[in-house]
């Protein structure tokens, strides 16, 4: 399973144990990354990537405080989570000097941080702007990739409007800061109005989590990943080059919803399936997390990974199909009666 480095420019400076997990800064060719490791070495790697401004905190806690997932999750893997440069926790700003990376150096990124933990194939989760970059890295790295678990994820060039809103934050970053208005923009990029609230109810905790955290970002490091991301190129024809299963979510009221589908119908479908979360934004990981559960079980059962034996509600077999049967995604199967969840395969 394990691979040995081939890069020596790879080293870890600092290690750093908070909030359950250790962090490890590794030098790449191109730069540094930070990459909370949490759980067992020896168990399977799960690799996640943010969206643009957000770290692992910010963007996967949900999930992860998700007792039920956090439970299948941990049980299965040791989760890696990748920040993009300068997004982690306590970040100072990266020097004006830098060169600004691209979105083919992200991905190479990561292929020697898989590289100085001697990781094989792993399991990948991303969300949005993260997803872009995972999806990337599996077509370019194909046998470095287990599987795909996408959230609201990019495969195209910027539409004329997400340009536009991404000019508009770009602006306001130079030339504000993380600014109240940048904050707004991120935040519909991010949630569902449900959960932002309005003149009459108040925005969630989660969306107040969420903007704190905010504050805590170099606005300078932000306009550099934007940069990369305003500037990526179309990845849909090699989407057909991928082998891998792949589970794609997307909120019903994602900006992306039209990007995830189009991502969908141009993946094997005997490797692919979409779920579809009803009354949410982008970041499912956070607004949602309850809804992801029985979805990524089933994911998960074709890989012979289950969760602990004392949860009684537990799937106990395995999946033979090479994709998930789409009577096992069906909202009747998952019991969700709130949060229903419309799938595709």
């Amino acid at each position: 399973m394990a691979e040995s480095s081939s890069s020596d420019s790879v080293s870890v400076d600092v290690e750093t144990i908070y909030l359950g997990g250790k962090e490890h800064i590794v030098r790449t060719g191109r730069g540094s990354v930070s990459v909370i490791v949490y759980g067992d070495k020896e168990k399977p790697a799960l690799v996640t990537y943010p969206d643009l401004a957000l770290n692992h905190v910010s963007c996967f806690q949900g999930l992860f405080f998700c007792p039920e997932a956090a439970t299948l999750l941990l049980h299965n893997f040791c989760i890696y989570h990748i920040s993009p440069p300068g997004h982690e926790l306590g970040a100072a700003a990266i020097c004006p000097d830098d060169p600004v990376l691209s979105v083919d150096d992200l991905t190479d990124q990561i292929i020697e941080v898989l590289n100085y933990f001697r990781l094989g194939a792993v399991m990948c989760m991303g969300v949005t702007a993260g997803a872009y970059i995972l999806s990337m890295f599996a077509m370019k790295y194909r046998e470095r990739v287990l599987g795909l678990i996408l959230v609201s994820p990019l495969c195209r060039t910027p539409s004329w409007t997400e340009w536009f809103c991404n000019k508009v934050m770009s602006n306001l970053l130079y030339y504000y800061g993380m600014c109240s208005l940048l904050k707004e923009c991120l935040l519909y990029r991010y949630f569902s109005k449900e959960v932002r609230g309005s003149a009459e109810v108040p925005e969630s905790d989660i969306v107040q989590a969420c903007r704190r955290l905010l504050d805590e970002r170099q606005s300078l490091n932000v306009f550099r990943f934007l940069q990369a991301i305003n500037r990526r190129p179309d990845i849909t024809e090699g989407l057909k080059t991928l082998k891998c299963r792949t589970l794609i979510f997307v909120g019903e009221n994602s900006p992306f919803y039209d990007e995830a589908l189009h991502m969908t119908a141009r993946l094997d479908r005997r490797y692919c399936a979409l779920v579809e979360v009803q009354a949410c934004g982008s970041m499912v990981t956070e607004e949602q997390p309850h809804a992801m559960l029985i979805p990524l079980e089933y994911f998960l059962m074709g890989y012979g990974m289950y969760r602990p034996s004392q949860f009684t509600g537990s799937p106990r077999s395995p999946l033979s199909p090479t994709c998930i049967s789409p009577e096992l995604l069906s909202p009747e199967s998952m019991g969700l009666k709130l949060k229903p969840i419309k799938t595709r395969i």
